[in-house]
């Protein structure tokens, strides 16, 4: 079993993804960012005393660097044994872990919002594997879960999440990337009479908002990476609410590799078989500020971030403000 203490030391590794992403945010550089998450999270994780896996890497899509699919982590193993691929997670706290230690890189590089540093875990076998490609989504509030279907016209989920909240139509806001993909999303939920918000990166923490009460959001839709669907799905375990999803595929080589990691690109997924585990934990941390968390905030001699930690362990929700000191010689602490 994943003991209760490891969700808090999880959400150290997003922090310190976070605060590396944010020093290097604002130069124009992604990748740069992206690498300096990356390096400051595998450097942390590998300090954790437990077997860690990851299932779900971040970077092949665009080359970025990364935590790749397969690395051992952990101060019981992976990295401390000076060799890759070994095969020797098996014993306390052996656990698979998906991870984008820096979602929304374009935000970064920009200072945009909603840039996170963020992962999820389970026992091994826990987390979907999925491949990096594209993924339709559905998510939905509690009250509307089980009434909706992903095959369904927007026009008509729309109007059923609305009799499900007890709200007119008019009062929904409904998230989707902005890609031309993901037009005719956009077209029928401005046609059923709600509102679009629409975001040009970064559809995770969205996601987890639909579910959230005074957040704002009331449902996403459209197509995004199949990666963050699986982490967004492991957050879900964590929360009420509702989840379906597919593979996008856009060739036969998609479809081969999805069927050789187990997938089925006709099959319509919930959050329960995308995140099976019975233990699961999500941690996120802001490296720039967006409606759920707000971006770290550098000042002389620290930082402060805000995490988002959630378990089904303790079926607790967590907003966590830190405050971490680099140099006590120029930091006087104030109460």
């Amino acid at each position: 079993m994943i003991e209760h203490e490891l969700a808090l030391e999880l959400s150290h590794a997003t922090e310190a993804g976070a605060i590396a992403a944010a020093r290097a945010a604002g130069f124009g550089d992604k990748e740069a960012a992206d690498q300096a998450a990356t390096e400051a999270m595998r450097a942390f994780l590998n300090t954790v005393d437990f077997h860690g896996r990851i299932v779900i890497g971040e970077g092949e899509r665009d080359a970025a660097p990364m935590l790749y699919i397969g690395e051992e982590l952990g101060a019981k193993g992976g990295a401390h044994n000076g060799k890759r691929g070994r095969s020797d997670i098996s014993t306390t706290r052996a656990i698979d872990i998906a991870v984008d230690p820096l979602e929304n890189t374009n935000a970064t590089a920009s200072l945009g919002p909603r840039a996170i540093s963020v992962l999820a875990a389970a026992e091994k076998n826990g987390l979907f594997h999925a491949p990096d490609m594209y993924m339709e989504k559905l998510i939905v509030p509690n009250e509307a879960a089980g009434k909706v279907k992903l095959d369904d016209p927007a026009e008509k989920t729309v109007r059923t999440v609305a009799r499900s909240l007890g709200r007119d139509v008019a009062d929904l806001v409904v998230v989707i990337l902005d890609r031309p993909r993901n037009q005719s999303y956009i077209d029928g939920v401005r046609k059923a009479g709600a509102r679009v918000k629409l975001v040009p990166d970064g559809d995770l923490m969205p996601g987890i908002a639909a579910c959230m009460r005074g957040s704002g959001v009331h449902a996403l839709m459209g197509i995004g990476a199949a990666p963050e669907g699986v982490i967004t799905a492991a957050a879900l375990r964590c929360i009420k609410g509702g989840m379906q999803a597919r593979f996008w595929p856009r060739d036969d080589a998609e479809k081969k590799r999805l069927r050789d990691m187990g997938g089925n690109h006709t099959k319509i997924y919930t959050q329960h078989e995308l995140a099976s585990g019975r233990e699961i934990i999500f941690a996120a941390t802001g490296v720039t500020s967006g409606e759920m968390l707000n971006g770290v905030d550098f000042f002389a001699g620290g930082a402060r971030t805000h995490t988002l930690v959630m378990s089904t362990i303790t079926n607790k929700i967590r907003f966590i403000n830190t405050t971490h000191i680099f140099d006590k010689t120029q930091v006087e602490y104030r109460v």
